[in-house]
């Protein structure tokens, strides 16, 4: 049976990331400001152009999960069938 050198069994030890490391990888834990920013102005668009075609619709309630759905596909330019 054939001995381990040294870097071997440092190869081997479980990987613990540097300081400099943990900083980066708790950035990615909580979502930036600017992430906000902008999931805030895509919801804020989303729910103006909902409020426009419940206009269009003659203001009649019942029809309001429709209109979002409807907004969220012109926005974000899904096209379903």
């Amino acid at each position: 049976m054939k001995s381990q050198t040294s870097s071997q069994r440092e190869e081997k030890q479980s990987y613990v990331p540097s300081a400099s490391q943990h900083a980066t990888v708790a950035s990615f834990e909580k979502p930036s400001k600017k992430l906000q920013s902008s999931n805030k102005d895509l919801r804020d668009r989303i729910s103006e152009r909902a409020y426009e075609l419940y206009a269009q619709r003659g203001w009649r309630e019942g029809g309001a999960l429709e209109d979002w759905l409807d907004a969220e596909r012109e926005i974000l330019g899904l096209h379903l069938l």
